[in-house]
């Protein structure tokens, strides 16, 4: 059986729209986040997990968070819990390959964030959409063999690990692994939509 390729909806990441999910509100990323973002792009532990070895200046993360509304290929949104407006941190579909119907998915939770189930349902709420709305077929990631609790969390909102990609960073003195792994349209996982 032959199957279509499924039409990407790029009008939804020429303008992102806020999403919700039960604790978290996914808002479109920009300038006025800027004094949230700050404080994790200063955290070591926050830095290794993603392996960041930029030393960032206010003015070139300003005009980042300025461009990204517009961006035509990508959508970045600052993760929100609902009930404070605390800012948890933030969550991304980018490098767009229309022509296959996928995008590679990024989070990055602020400092304290971490361990609390919002970092999860974020990913559910954002591959609810990627799948849902923009029509989009796989989603892939990459996590560093020193994150396991990232891994997990990939895991129960269904990504599968595809492979080890050895060597991939080199960090205090070592080398370390990191693991593809992808979900599609057609895998099983949670939802929040009826």
């Amino acid at each position: 059986m032959t199957e279509s390729l499924p039409t990407v909806d790029t009008t939804l990441l020429a303008k992102v729209n806020t999403l919700s999910g039960p604790r978290v509100r996914l808002e479109p990323l920009g300038p006025q986040h800027l004094d949230a973002i700050w404080p994790g792009l200063q955290d070591h532990e926050t830095m290794r997990l993603t392996g960041t070895r930029t030393h960032f200046e206010v003015d070139a993360v300003a005009r980042h968070l300025a461009a990204v509304p517009s961006a035509p290929d990508r959508a970045d949104w600052a993760i929100v819990e609902s009930a404070s407006g605390e800012y948890l941190g933030e969550i991304v579909l980018n490098e767009l390959d229309e022509t296959d119907a996928s995008m590679n998915f990024r989070i990055a939770l602020a400092p304290g964030a971490p361990g609390r189930g919002f970092g999860t349902e974020a990913a559910t709420v954002v591959l609810d959409h990627a799948f849902g709305e923009l029509g989009l077929h796989r989603v892939y990631l990459d996590v560093f063999s020193f994150n396991p609790r990232a891994q997990r969390s990939y895991e129960k909102v269904g990504f599968v690990a595809e492979g080890r990609q050895r060597h991939t960073l080199f960090w205090d003195g070592e080398w370390v692994d990191s693991i593809l792994m992808s979900v599609l349209s057609s895998d099983p996982r949670p939802t929040f939509l009826g």
